[in-house]
């Protein structure tokens, strides 16, 4: 990716300087007049180089400067619409056509391209090709907010794990509002409470406030929810009647909704853990299903399998 928006960069510097060092001469020989033409051509030039520090400065992190590759990519998608219309509508010299293909069509795909890997890595989700992790690899790897591993915190103590949905998320908020509820109910069946989430770690602060006291593993990248066998909602998970009506009744509750932080396709759901091994799990039918710990450690006699 940074190496297509460095080229882009040449491109636009070399094409910003060619319009800038055309003298008269050389644009009546290209069939620019002089006058108002040529002060066109020159803003043009200067337009070109404006472009090209954005794609150098892109070019550092693509997936951090998305937005800058998202407005060249707008330019690009105006003037193609643009080229067709004026071709259908008044026709085109040939020229122009070439010029349009070698100035923004070339680079649409490729931008394009790299705008669908920062959205995959925005929502969370690893690369295309990268191998799943085992439940025994993602637990010996993935890390509670105070620096002990999953695997070393479920050693010993039976561990409640709670797997969110987005921060944005109705249910989401509706289930951070009985945190410590549930946290107790834990405490009580002498387990720890852990919650998933999608966000680097410290971002999650944010939006559970005061409940920044319960264990948080920071996953944004959805390996540890493979891990466990969560995979994403279709259509009638995320808006099926059922979803809707709690969904409608959680926002009258006061939870609200917010802009999606995490991967909006996410399913979430809970398990006990300990030891490596999941005692029980409760995998969310939709994304309304909140985890209900009491069916959770009744179910807790059988060991689930992933």
């Amino acid at each position: 990716m940074s190496f297509v928006l460095l080229l882009a960069a040449i491109y636009y510097f070399a094409a910003g300087a060619v319009a800038l060092g055309m003298t008269e001469s050389t644009m009546v020989y290209f069939g620019f007049g002089a006058g108002r033409q040529s002060v066109l051509l020159h803003a043009l030039g200067v337009f070109y180089l404006a472009f090209g520090m954005a794609f150098l400065l892109a070019a550092r992190n693509p997936i951090e400067h998305w937005r800058i590759v998202g407005l060249c990519t707008f330019k690009i998608l105006c003037v193609c619409v643009f080229t067709i219309y004026a071709g259908i509508t008044s026709g085109l010299p040939r020229q122009y056509y070439f010029f349009a293909l070698l100035d923004d069509c070339i680079w649409l795909i490729p931008l394009l391209m790299i705008l669908w890997t920062a959205a995959q890595v925005k929502m969370g989700r690893p690369p295309s090709g990268q191998k799943a992790m085992t439940l025994e690899q993602a637990a010996t790897v993935y890390k509670l907010h105070d620096g002990t591993t999953l695997a070393e915190a479920a050693k010993e103590q039976l561990l409640v794990l709670v797997f969110l949905r987005h921060f944005g998320c109705t249910f989401t908020r509706q289930l951070l509002r009985s945190l410590q509820s549930i946290e107790k109910e834990a405490a009580e069946k002498g387990a720890r409470l852990v919650l998933v989430h999608m966000l680097e770690r410290g971002e999650e602060r944010r939006f559970i406030h005061e409940a920044t006291s319960v264990a948080r593993i920071a996953d944004p990248w959805c390996e540890l929810y493979r891990a466990f066998g969560l995979g994403k909602a279709g259509f009638f998970e995320l808006f099926g009647p059922r979803v809707i009506f709690r969904g409608f009744m959680a926002i009258i509750r006061g939870c609200g909704v917010g802009p999606i932080a995490g991967d909006g396709l996410q399913m979430p759901g809970a398990f006990l853990f300990k030891k490596n091994r999941i005692i029980a799990s409760q995998v969310a039918q939709s994304a309304a299903d909140l985890p209900e710990l009491q069916k959770l450690f009744g179910n807790s006699q059988g060991v689930t399998s992933v």
